[in-house]
């Protein structure tokens, strides 16, 4: 009988240690031990009763006690900080929905430390500039880039990339592909890096990419320089000549989601051409390409790459043709420019707007056009406001739509065409604003009339995000509107505006003066004559 006891105990004993053992492995979250013979853990122990039966003791460990905190410190970066040891330690099971916000905050922490923000040349319209009017911002004929790349409505125009691809190569020595694809394929991360968001193309399909893309622009550069006859196209070729559909795909080529990065087909020339470039040649050939879209008249024949202040090859970030385009509408003064609004910024102004044409004749302002050829240059001395002439034509609206969007993209830079054309926006209001600007030669309108030049103006100021306080223009919105303040002088204004505004009023008021004057000679020798006759 007491071996039969004996036998039961111990038997009891071990189904208690596999109980128990199982237990501790279900909070865990560990599967059960196979083995029987395996020891309950080092924080609990068996202690056998003086009775014979057994029971678990914990022990408190006091060298887990004084272990440090894991983590105390967190990295120190701008990227999210997700703690993936702590997700490990013992505790109750997360819901899915916790689970997944971890996955997207380490998601975030990965994409901010693999984006470089500083790199970005070619962005992505923001949706509430758009505001519907998508075709202000879609490329029409030719795509250039991964944002329009194989779109229905552009496939056409690949043909014609790969016939500009092979004539390219015909001309050359060596007659190979090899070497331009290579090139890709060596700074492919740099180009990838200048785009927003995520390509989704392989890595031969971007190389593919860049290289068809930009051999194309490089030829519609060299071919506008040089002539295209002169590199074997036809007359009536339907892409590379002057005429056809030349000036769809020059406006398609300055359109922001529509670039291809200017170190691309700086390489790609370098390749094309055998040697080093010459310092400045592609932007050079750039400019002459881009000159018919030029808002001045005056700069249409002073572009040259000797007159700006920045070297295009030496710039920190990358450039692209629009960014490229709208450097050659600030020279000079980009410099002094940005020092002018740092100094601005500084003295916080009230924000203020200028009025319109109109209003401001009333005031005693009189406009005449400035004789430089600088967009901005709009100055302001002694009641006379001086703009540069302006050229309003088909491409007008695109161009400074894609320019804006530019610029309220690129953070750092300081926002010129914006400030510039919000002040027009300002002083346009109506078809007798426009009409007032295009006598005084400050206008030059080939849309057809004063109504849609007014509309034009209006239409560029939605949906535009901007501080008037930070326009470059803020100390000439200032002095104009203290001049035409005066009441002194919106009377003589007044007097200009009602009795002398043409000549037939002017000659109306010199006939009365002259007869007002009869008048009181005819009197007064009529009084003297009586008062002191003849002796």
């Amino acid at each position: 009988m007491v071996s039969i006891f004996e036998e039961g105990r111990k038997w009891l004993s071990r189904l208690r240690k596999r109980v128990f053992t199982a237990m501790l492995c279900g909070q865990t979250g560990e599967s059960s031990p196979q083995k029987p013979q395996q020891e309950p853990p080092e924080d609990h122990r068996i202690v056998v009763n003086d009775d014979g039966g057994e029971s678990t003791e914990s022990i408190i460990d006091h060298h887990h006690q004084q272990q440090p905190q894991k983590h105390q410190d967190h990295p120190q970066d701008d990227s999210l900080w997700v703690d993936d040891e702590a997700e490990d330690e013992p505790g109750p099971p997360e819901s899915l929905w916790i689970i997944s916000i971890k996955e997207n905050l380490k998601v975030a922490g990965q994409e901010h430390k693999a984006r470089p923000w500083e790199k970005l040349s070619s962005y992505q319209i923001p949706r509430y500039l758009k505001d519907g009017k998508d075709n202000t911002y879609v490329p029409q004929v030719v795509s250039l880039g991964p944002y329009y790349h194989d779109k229905k409505h552009l496939r056409q125009m690949d043909k014609h990339k790969w016939r500009c691809l092979h004539r390219m190569l015909r001309r050359t020595s060596n007659y190979k592909i090899v070497p331009y694809l290579d090139s890709m394929k060596e700074v492919e991360d740099r180009a990838r890096a200048c785009y927003e968001g995520k390509i989704n193309m392989s890595s031969d399909e971007f190389a593919e990419m860049m290289v068809l893309d930009g051999c194309f622009v490089i030829e519609l550069f060299w071919g506008f320089s040089v002539g295209f006859k002169e590199l074997g196209y036809d007359q009536n070729d339907p892409v590379f000549s002057f005429m056809g559909l030349a000036p769809i795909i020059r406006q398609d080529m300055i359109m922001l989601e529509n670039q291809i990065p200017l170190f691309i087909l700086e390489r790609l020339f370098y390749i094309f051409c055998g040697q080093p470039e010459e310092t400045g040649l592609l932007t050079k050939l750039a400019f002459q390409f881009f000159y018919p879209l030029t808002p001045t008249k005056n700069m249409l024949y002073s572009i040259s790459i000797d007159r700006l202040e920045f070297d295009p090859l030496l710039q920190e970030g990358e450039l692209s043709c629009l960014e490229l385009f709208r450097r050659s509408l600030l020279y000079p003064g980009i410099e002094w420019k940005r020092k002018q609004e740092h100094e601005h910024k500084q003295k916080q102004k009230l924000q203020q707007r200028v009025p319109c044409v109109t209003e401001l004749r009333k005031g005693g302002i009189k406009f005449r056009k400035g004789e430089t050829d600088k967009l901005w240059d709009i100055q302001f001395k002694g009641g006379i406001l001086k703009i540069p002439q302006l050229l309003i034509h088909d491409g007008t609206r695109s161009l400074f739509l894609n320019l804006i969007a530019f610029e309220q993209c690129h953070i750092d830079c300081i926002k010129v065409i914006t400030s510039y054309i919000i002040f027009m926006v300002n002083l346009i209001n109506s078809p007798e604003d426009v009409g007032h600007l295009h006598e005084c030669g400050i206008i030059e309108d080939w849309l057809g009339s004063d109504a849609e030049v007014a509309d034009l103006f209006n239409q560029l100021s939605k949906e535009v995000l901007f501080d008037i306080n930070d326009s470059y223009l803020y100390k000439v919105t200032e002095e104009v509107n203290t001049y035409s303040s005066y009441r002194r002088h919106r009377w003589i204004a007044s007097l200009k505006l009602e009795y002398f505004s043409n000549p037939w009023s002017i000659i109306s008021l010199i006939a009365a003066f002259i007869l007002l004057v009869l008048t009181f000679t005819q009197t007064f020798y009529g009084a003297y004559g009586y008062y002191r006759p003849h002796s």
